[in-house]
């Protein structure tokens, strides 16, 4: 009997022990796990689906790495379907109110202006709070800016939707920028410039697009493309809030920053960013004026008809940079500019003589050098720019560019109304030739000095 017992009680002990054991293993590997999963991106899972996972306290599955490179390409495409979809409107507004081209042009300047003033104070929130954080406020931003233009009662309306759709394409273009070449997991490290130029003609292209067939065959033409614009806002809210958190482990309190270059890439860096300046310039163009264009040419009202050619310039901007994908952006940015400089003797012609055959020609021309320009910029700053200062320097980068197409859309506009759409035309090929010259003799003066740094 007492052996009986003595037995009995060392299986007891044996199993107490056991299962202490077994409970520390347990409690160490739920430890383990917390760490891992807390406030650090989820490492990618190479499946059929793209990778994702589980969130461990929810038990919702979020997004691998190649999800969140998707949904960041989805922000830059709505913040280009944000900024295209007033353009085919504009002489819908125009005729309705009776607005002269200056108003016009600046209601379309007024989204760049916005971005002028978020980019210097907000142009590094990504870096300190995440990629994913700042997205979700600056697609939010674009997704109000809707519901604005689809009610706007009078011009007013219209500076005050621009103004959040600037402010959140501020916020969400360089974040998403960066979000693409930090979630890169399917090609080398120009694949993500093709990818952001391709994803921001979609947007631009299907904007045009259904703007223009919204509006002529639908009713309520003012309001139909701002809907769809609302409900693309919030898919990519409902993306972005599956994707991986990605906040910084060391986060630091938030103060505006100056504009600055990172030490050693300043050459790189204008050349990147006049490059970059060179396609948008091309852009404000079309998309401010190109509607009283065709109206000058054809002397039609039917939208989608305008909508459709100025689509023809967005949708070769997204085929050209299914291609460039491995092109090196030096070799991008010099033929960019060269077809620039071509492009836009296309547009003085076509305005002086009237042809929509040289006008077609222009906007096949000009979307392919505005893909070279602006893919060959990208993809000079995505190479160059520090790690910790990307945030900021491609906000700089855009602030700087935007600057510029939105002094190139005002002064056409201004040019305009005091002369004619032909005389605005020349005035502005002129001056974005010379940004075309000085483009050229950076990269020359590049070339004379070394690699570009």
């Amino acid at each position: 009997m007492t052996r009986n017992n003595s037995n009995s009680e060392a299986r007891t002990s044996t199993n107490a022990d056991q299962s202490q054991l077994l409970n520390r293993q347990r409690s160490g590997l739920e430890s383990l796990r917390a760490a891992a999963t807390d406030d650090v991106p989820a490492p990618p899972i190479h499946s059929g689906n793209g990778g994702g996972r589980e969130d461990a306290g929810s038990g919702r599955r979020r997004l691998g790495h190649r999800g969140a490179f998707w949904a960041a390409a989805s922000v830059l495409a709505l913040s280009l379907w944000s900024m295209g979809a007033p353009s085919v409107l504009y002489p819908i507004y125009a005729d309705r109110w009776n607005l002269p081209a200056v108003v016009v042009t600046s209601v379309f300047a007024t989204y760049q202006l916005a971005l002028i003033v978020v980019l210097p104070l907000f142009g590094n929130l990504s870096d300190l709070f995440g990629r994913r954080r700042i997205m979700i406020a600056g697609v939010t931003l674009i997704g109000a800016s809707a519901i604005v233009f689809a009610f706007a009662p009078h011009v007013g309306f219209l500076y005050v939707g621009r103004v959040l759709q600037g402010a959140g394409a501020g916020l969400a273009m360089g974040s998403a920028t960066a979000s693409l070449i930090e979630n890169n997991t399917s090609g080398g490290p120009w694949y993500a410039s093709a990818v952001a130029t391709v994803a921001t003609s979609t947007g631009l292209t299907l904007a045009l697009l259904a703007s223009g067939v919204f509006a002529e065959f639908l009713p309520l033409p003012l309001v139909w493309s701002y809907i769809v614009l609302l409900v693309l806002a919030m898919g990519s809210v409902t993306a972005l809030l599956l994707s991986p958190d990605d906040r910084p482990e060391q986060r630091k309190r938030w103060r505006p920053q100056p504009p600055f270059v990172p030490a050693g890439i300043r050459i790189g860096f204008v050349t990147a960013t006049l490059s970059v300046a060179l396609a948008y310039c091309v852009g404000a163009i079309i998309l401010s004026l190109g509607a009283h264009m065709i109206d000058q040419i054809t002397d039609t009202t039917n939208s989608a008809f305008v909508g459709l050619l100025l689509a023809v310039s967005s949708a070769f901007i997204g085929i050209t940079g299914l291609f460039l994908a491995r092109v090196e952006a030096r070799t991008l940015i010099w033929t960019g500019a060269g077809l620039t400089v071509v492009s836009l003797a296309l547009m003085a012609a076509a305005s002086s003589l009237r042809s929509l055959p040289i006008f077609v020609a222009w906007c096949v021309i000009g979307g392919i050098a505005y893909s070279l320009a602006f893919s060959g910029g990208l993809g000079l700053i995505n190479r160059i720019a520090p790690e910790r200062h990307r945030g900021a320097t491609l906000s700089l980068l855009y602030l700087v560019a935007y600057v510029l197409q939105a002094s190139t859309a005002v002064g056409i506009g201004a040019v305009t109304t005091a002369t004619s759409i032909g005389v605005a035309a020349l005035v502005a090929a002129a001056a974005v030739g010379v940004l075309c010259c000085i483009v050229l003799a950076l990269l020359l003066a590049s070339r004379r000095a070394g690699p570009m740094r």
